[in-house]
């Protein structure tokens, strides 16, 4: 038995030396040293040696264990540290190399345009509301004085969810939400999406933004609505912006009126960007209909406001000279870089 440990000791250091890798030392550990291996079995056989020979035996089986274990673990170590400096060299980093440009993210023209309107409007002391575009048809339509046959309600110009749920076709819902919870004096913007059943072209799309506008106080007049919307423009296109204002209707104002503001690309002499007028619409506004007050708990005797609804694709398409709103949702990159 001395003679077959002494085998097991000269074949495991002759078999460690030419082993390459983790896998081939683990084979090697499990041949001699394993549940059935080699050395192990020559253990589990010392219950059959001389009381004289077991003490010997089993002192020169434990020294060669001890040794294996020893230059096995050693072996490991230096596997692991070639495979680490291979490693190593293989990742190597030129430093002089030219590095590779990360690209960064930008705000979207209409987000930006969004936020230069809200700041505009909060330092005029107007507070942000938001409310749910999947709105009720009460909110939507009935409080805004919007009757049931009106063209607005039809399903060609209206998604419906169910019979009494749309989705929006306007954020003017916000005023009767706002002034249901808030007693005047009432100074508010109610930025958001909106959705209306139009085909996709070059000034059209099922969706888009509005910002609609409330202001409800004591003695309230149209002159309070003409001068926060030209203050608006001026900030927004410039000083030299001109404004005017023509008669128009909208349910739940009265009088109301759309406003034009003078031709961002000739400053008013005419081309084809306003068609020749000199002029181009951007908004609709007026004062609050007395009925919608009323709606809302509001004294129309006592309080008086006005309203306003901004598209702000077409504020966008104006600030930066854009001639198809579609280019606003397609997500190309060439476009969007420019902003």
């Amino acid at each position: 038995m001395k003679e077959k440990l002494e085998q097991i000791r000269s074949a495991v250091e002759t078999e460690l030396k030419s082993a390459a890798d983790m896998e081939a030392l683990e084979n090697i550990r499990i041949k001699y040293m394993g549940k059935k291996g080699e050395l192990t079995a020559v253990l589990k056989g010392m219950g059959k040696l001389s009381k004289e020979e077991r003490p010997v035996i089993g002192a020169l089986a434990n020294e060669i264990r001890q040794n294996l274990e020893k230059e096995i673990e050693e072996k490991k170590s230096a596997i692991m540290a070639a495979e680490e400096e291979k490693r190593l060299a293989e990742e190597t980093i030129d430093v002089t190399m030219p590095g590779k440009r990360s690209i960064e993210g930008k705000l979207h023209p209409l987000t930006q345009v969004m936020d230069e309107i809200k700041r505009i409007f909060m330092g005029m002391g107007f507070s942000i509301a938001d409310g749910p575009e999947v709105e009720y048809d009460y909110y939507n339509f009935e409080a805004l004085n919007i009757p049931k046959n009106h063209p607005a309600r039809d399903t060609q110009d209206t998604f419906y969810i169910e019979d009494n749920i749309v989705l929006r076709t306007q954020t003017s819902p916000m005023q009767i939400r706002v002034m249901e919870k808030t007693k005047p004096p009432i100074r508010v913007i109610a930025p958001g999406k909106v959705y209306r059943s139009d085909t996709v072209d070059a000034t059209h799309s099922p969706v888009f933004h509005q910002i609609e506008g409330l202001v409800v106080d004591k003695g309230v007049t149209m002159a309070d609505l003409k001068g926060t919307l030209e203050m608006f423009v001026k900030s927004l296109y410039g000083e030299n912006t001109r404004a005017r204002f023509r008669p128009h209707h909208f349910p739940f104002t009265e009088p109301s009126a759309e406003m034009d503001i003078s031709c961002w690309s000739c400053g008013g002499k005419g081309c084809s960007v306003c068609k020749g007028e000199g002029w181009i619409e951007v908004l609709g506004c007026g004062m609050v209909h007395p009925k919608v007050l009323a709606n809302c708990g509001i004294d129309p005797e006592v309080y008086s406001g006005f309203a306003f609804g901004i598209g702000l694709e077409r504020i966008a398409m104006g600030k930066y000279d854009i001639n198809d709103l579609r280019l606003f949702f397609e997500n190309d990159l060439r476009f969007l870089s420019q902003f």
